[in-house]
């Protein structure tokens, strides 16, 4: 019969959210020899390797201005990367305060390119790219 699926639907008692999209999707590829992990944080893709942050990746419709890859770091290291990355900034959305995150623009011209070398600082090791973020403090119950 036309219109019938060819393989039953599994009924689940859990509901089971689809996974979104990943942006930027070359930035893992560009990590893949070091087994990122990836997480939801908030309206970003946040990017592990080992037990560290090291970016995280935005690329929403609404409020655009911030979507790029964000670099976990920390501003004593803003100076020196900005001189290696030219078009990173500070994050709009988190306000006027200088925090740790800092984000390398979608809509800048070498977007691609300095995300890639973003990745190739992180492969290498660099301590200017990355936070170990703090432990979780578990509620009683």
């Amino acid at each position: 019969m036309k219109g019938r699926r060819k393989t039953p639907l599994i009924e689940s008692p859990f509901h089971i959210a689809p996974r979104k999209r990943i942006p930027f999707q070359f930035v893992l590829d560009a990590l893949a020899s070091v087994s990122p992990d990836t997480k939801p944080m908030f309206s970003c893709v946040a990017v592990y390797v080992k037990h560290t942050i090291v970016l995280a990746l935005r690329d929403r419709r609404d409020r655009v201005v911030d979507n790029g890859v964000w670099l976990a770091t920390s501003a004593e290291h803003h100076a020196s990367l900005t001189r290696e990355f030219p078009n990173m900034r500070s994050i709009q959305l988190l306000g006027s305060k200088v925090t740790g995150w800092q984000v390398l623009p979608a809509n800048a011209e070498d977007f691609e390119e300095s995300a890639l070398r973003a990745c190739d600082l992180i492969l290498a090791g660099d301590p200017r790219i990355g936070k170990v973020p703090s432990p979780r403090i578990r509620k009683r119950r």
